[in-house]
């Protein structure tokens, strides 16, 4: 695809110093970025300011290279108009997904008619993980969400064992296996219930986790790539952030189906960088709009370069917005 003029690019997201370059999605990012000639800019979320009528950002411009201990430089802070002065915003900053994640998506919301956001705010509000991947109940393990006991007991008892997860975790936390036996089921929910307002999630064991869980990335709709996310010794969880290992992979018949499903749906949402989590080559257990991960090990395992798609796929957007 024949690349645009160099952009100005604001990535909103986490502190540059405790990135993990060897595996962070977005650095790779804007490395891919850095590397097509665009501007980067760098802000954290609560540096976001609402005034007259505008919405503005403390953001200082950032060089990278990929070099540990050394892997950024900041320039002059400067106060960014994000509706004039960039052409394209990331929202890359990790959940929680809080009152704090969703008032980031109702500013980036104002600056949408003159700045393409990636991914769509207002999509990303609509689509936390647990809840959009309901509309893809038909590939998804038996799923229950609540807040009562009772119904918790009896969906062990219908399944033998069960995993329990917050509605809006990451990154693997407070994921809970309970066996047959039901045990410190009611501690467990009274420390859900003493730790969360929300209900969570309580799915049926697939033991075909053991094996791996997929991590599938999908760019404006269309699969780019994937990884098997093997959990270590004596754990259910294979996300990378938790003692995970990253194995190469291909995609099932099933997974394509999964794919084909909700890539239309992904791309009219405006949710162009989309990580879906598949277990077993049959079971959808997630789909991450908010930070999804991945990218770097798949360019490893399959010699791709998933950054220059997602750069592509950006130009497309601007062209078309430029066009209508």
């Amino acid at each position: 695809m024949t690349q645009l003029n160099p952009l100005t690019v604001a990535m909103q997201m986490d502190p540059m110093e405790g990135i993990k370059i060897g595996g962070d999605s977005t650095f790779h990012i804007m490395l891919a970025a850095q590397a097509r000639g665009h501007r980067l800019y760098h802000y954290l979320a609560p540096d976001l300011t609402f005034r007259d009528g505008r919405v503005l950002a403390k953001a200082r411009p950032v060089n990278v290279q990929k070099v540990d201990g050394d892997h950024f430089a900041f320039g002059p802070e400067e106060v960014l108009d994000l509706g004039r002065d960039v052409d394209v915003v990331w929202m890359r900053q990790d959940p929680p997904f809080d009152l704090s994640y969703i008032t980031a998506t109702h500013l980036l919301e104002r600056v949408q008619e003159e700045t393409l956001v990636v991914n769509d705010p207002g999509s990303v509000r609509n689509a936390p993980e647990k809840l959009f991947v309901l509309d893809y109940a038909r590939f998804m393990p038996p799923t229950m969400i609540t807040r009562d006991l009772t119904e918790v007991k009896s969906f062990l008892a219908q399944h033998g064992e069960i995993v329990v997860k917050p509605l809006y975790g990451n990154g693997g936390v407070a994921v809970f296996h309970v066996g047959k036996n039901g045990a410190n089921l009611s501690s467990l929910v009274e420390l859900f219930k003493a730790s969360w307002v929300e209900p969570f999630m309580v799915q049926a064991f697939i033991p075909g986790v053991a094996q791996g869980d997929k991590r599938i990335v999908l760019i404006d709709g269309e699969v780019a790539g994937a990884v098997n996310r093997i959990p270590g010794a004596g754990e259910i969880r294979s996300n990378l952030a938790v003692g995970g290992s990253a194995a190469k992979t291909l995609l099932t018949d099933k997974e394509r189906e999964i794919c084909a499903a909700m890539g239309p749906e992904l791309k009219a949402r405006g949710l162009l960088f989309v990580g879906i989590d598949v277990i077993g080559g049959e079971w959808l257990t997630e789909i991450n709009v908010t930070s999804p991960t991945g990218i770097v090990s798949i360019d490893a395992f399959d010699g791709i370069d998933t950054g220059g798609m997602i750069w592509d796929a950006i130009d497309a957007r601007l062209a078309a917005r430029a066009a209508a």
